[in-house]
């Protein structure tokens, strides 16, 4: 195994380094020209988070368990769990299942949905995304149910108007390249969104953010993050944190809730996850570059925290770590 390397230098913000990690994966995106009345029923879709933002007009949102809210022009909500909700033209509306409407399908990740009765225009752009990060699988537990940008906050409204507005540009015209720039663009918004609810103090102060905010057990974390293949020992993440040994991991296991080196195998084991579903890299190359001495070592490890070996995962199982977005072929979004 190897070992730190001295001249690797300290992060000042791991939180902010963690939320340069977040991948973003299928993408599919809507365009709803919706005239009312209407009202549209999105049921839960595993794996994946949505957004929905209104670019002309007003809708309502109602989601399961909260309050129906209103979404004027230029308003965005990020649901990261894909609770089940409703978008209506009015208030206290039944939606239509999602997935009978028919769709215009300009391409695989793009289409348009025209529905409703004829009334007042509202335009959305609506999206479905799925984090492909070993950082997100953390994040997404702690974030709440719904996080809601309103058009006229005065902090996140300049970057979601424009935002907004070249998506929208984009969507009405779709030129060559067109559809890379919407996913792209939609990257940013969900990532944006997230950074201004974690900015706005909602976040928990436990828990694995108050972790990345301590300044020194964010520092250990943003090395483990960052060279995870390195043989750490607690030892040495606690002299790069500037803490005695026994301190430091009291401290990470009241915070993180877990050992150091539990901590470690198990991020480790979520990026081998990925390359063995999204690449074609043997085991040997991943346990070598994960820090194993030996490929028996690494599958025993990843064993004893997804409870199946690698090569289950590698020939396309289990169905919920091998999966894709979980939208049907045939399905479209709102």
């Amino acid at each position: 195994m190897s070992t730190p390397d001295p001249n690797i230098p300290e992060t000042s913000d791991p939180l902010a380094e963690t939320l340069h990690m977040l991948r973003l994966t299928g993408t599919l995106y809507c365009r709803g020209e919706l005239t009312a009345p209407w009202a549209i029923a999105i049921p839960r879709i595993e794996g994946v988070m949505i957004f929905v933002t209104v670019t002309s007009g007003s809708c309502w949102l109602t989601l399961e368990g909260h309050a129906p809210q209103l979404l004027n022009q230029g308003s965005l909500a990020l649901i990261p769990h894909s609770t089940p909700h409703v978008i209506s033209s009015a208030e206290g509306m039944e939606g239509a299942p999602l997935f009978e409407q028919p769709v215009e399908k300009v391409s695989e990740r793009y289409e348009i949905m025209r529905y409703g009765g004829g009334g007042a225009l509202t335009r959305t752009m609506y999206g479905v995304v799925r984090f492909d990060d070993v950082a997100a699988e953390h994040l997404l537990k702690l974030l709440p149910e719904i996080i809601m940008i309103d058009a006229w906050d005065d902090q996140a409204g300049g970057w979601l108007q424009s935002t907004l507005r070249f998506i929208a540009n984009e969507a009405a015209s779709l030129k060559p390249g067109g559809e890379t720039v919407i996913t792209r663009l939609s990257d940013v918004v969900v990532i944006q969104a997230i950074r201004t609810w974690l900015e706005s103090g909602s976040a928990s102060d436990t828990g694995w953010i108050a972790a990345l905010r301590d300044p020194q057990i964010g520092r250990s974390l943003a090395l483990m993050h960052r060279n995870p293949g390195i043989d750490w020992s607690v030892e040495q993440l606690a002299m790069r944190a500037g803490m005695s040994r026994s301190a430091f991991a009291a401290r990470f296991s009241d915070l993180v809730g877990q050992t150091p080196l539990k901590y470690l195998t198990e991020w480790r084991m979520r990026i081998a996850r990925g390359k063995l579903i999204d690449t074609t890299q043997g085991l040997a190359a991943i346990s070598q570059d994960l820090g194993y001495q030996s490929e028996a070592a690494f599958c025993r490890a990843f064993k004893r925290v997804f409870g199946h070996s690698p090569g289950a995962v590698r020939r396309g199982g289990p169905p919920h770590e091998a999966a894709g977005i979980g939208v049907p072929e045939d399905a479209s979004t709102a």
